[in-house]
């Protein structure tokens, strides 16, 4: 679990959560107790984090997780409109922090202040 901790940068208590709400599939144990993660297990801790940081609830990610071993988003047509929702918002984020680059590369190219008129 530690070693999945670190490669995913999930907590140790953000698995075992995961896997009591059902995000996770309980895993595969060793005969000592240790938990076995596979690389399914891995794709889909991966596709949490990304959800996570897309701002999806959790409670939505285990519609997309519980899709992820079974079928193709485009199959389930609400599933797949919430993708194309939350891409959107993902690139309107993304379209505001490049003209905020845009902003400050022209302060730092032009060595300009950071208010408009400081001169004054």
């Amino acid at each position: 679990m530690k070693q999945i901790s670190k490669k995913t940068g999930l907590t140790e208590d953000a698995l075992r959560y995961y896997e009591k709400i059902g995000l996770l599939p309980p895993a595969k144990r060793k005969e000592n107790g240790r938990r076995v993660y596979h690389e399914e297990d891995m794709q889909l801790m991966e596709l949490i984090i990304c959800l996570k940081k897309m701002g999806v609830p959790l409670k939505n990610i285990k519609d997309f997780a519980s899709l992820s071993y079974v079928e193709d988003i485009v199959s389930v047509p609400e599933l797949y409109e919430k993708v194309l929702m939350y891409r959107e918002r993902i690139q309107t984020q993304v379209d505001h922090l490049q003209k905020i680059l845009s902003v400050l590369d022209y302060k730092i190219t032009h060595k300009k202040s950071l208010l408009k008129d400081a001169s004054k």
